[in-house]
């Protein structure tokens, strides 16, 4: 796992959805996120099924934000889970070794190595920068990205305000990935901002 994590925004136009999400992946984004938190339970299945046909074509892996139920009904690669869903544990053991899980670990290392141990594909870290998208508070140090390279084995994200100029430091520390909603999906072209998040790495 190296590269850009593309993460979906709350949009209800799915052709727009697939349309944007095109551009970014053939741009060079490596793993991408279906994130909606205020979707029927009919549109979010709509969404995923067009998304997954796009990964597909594509070759690149689709997780989905907190839904276990809906990873496994489409057959997506994996789910990503954050501090108040369900358990890492919980998820590999529904979903199986083969299976992708992320999990938010904010600006806690050990949520990070107990996300490790109890089956984690990878961890995210953040916010590091002020959102457009989530609200939090700006606390995550930089110094936890070097230190997770150090002591964990699983892949680091970073995620939060990402732009291409803001995160190069946070790669340069080690980050195998970075995640980005707003810098992609709100920018006037959303290929070439993919490009420039691919090209850090």
């Amino acid at each position: 796992m190296r590269g850009l994590y593309l993460v979906t925004p709350n949009w209800d136009d799915t052709d727009k959805l697939v349309d944007v999400t095109r551009q970014a992946l053939q741009a060079g984004a490596a793993l991408l996120q279906y994130r909606h938190k205020d979707v029927s339970t009919a549109l979010r299945r709509e969404q995923a099924d067009a998304l997954l046909r796009l990964c597909r074509e594509q070759g690149v892996p689709l997780v989905i934000n907190d839904h276990v139920d809906l990873c496994m009904a489409i057959d997506a690669d994996g789910v990503h889970v954050g501090g108040t869903d369900a358990s890492v544990a919980t998820v590999r053991a529904a979903l199986g070794g083969s299976k992708i899980i992320g999990a938010s670990c904010y600006g806690d290392f050990e949520l990070a190595r107990s996300a490790q141990t109890h089956g984690a594909s990878y961890v995210a870290f953040g916010g590091f920068y002020p959102s457009l998208v989530k609200k939090y508070a700006v606390t995550t140090s930089e110094d936890i990205v070097a230190r997770s390279k150090a002591e964990l084995q699983v892949p680091v994200v970073v995620i939060g305000g990402m732009t291409a100029a803001n995160s190069r430091p946070l790669v340069a520390r080690g980050a195998d990935m970075v995640a980005a909603i707003s810098s992609v999906y709100l920018a006037e072209d959303a290929q070439a901002a993919a490009q420039e998040f691919a090209a850090l790495f």
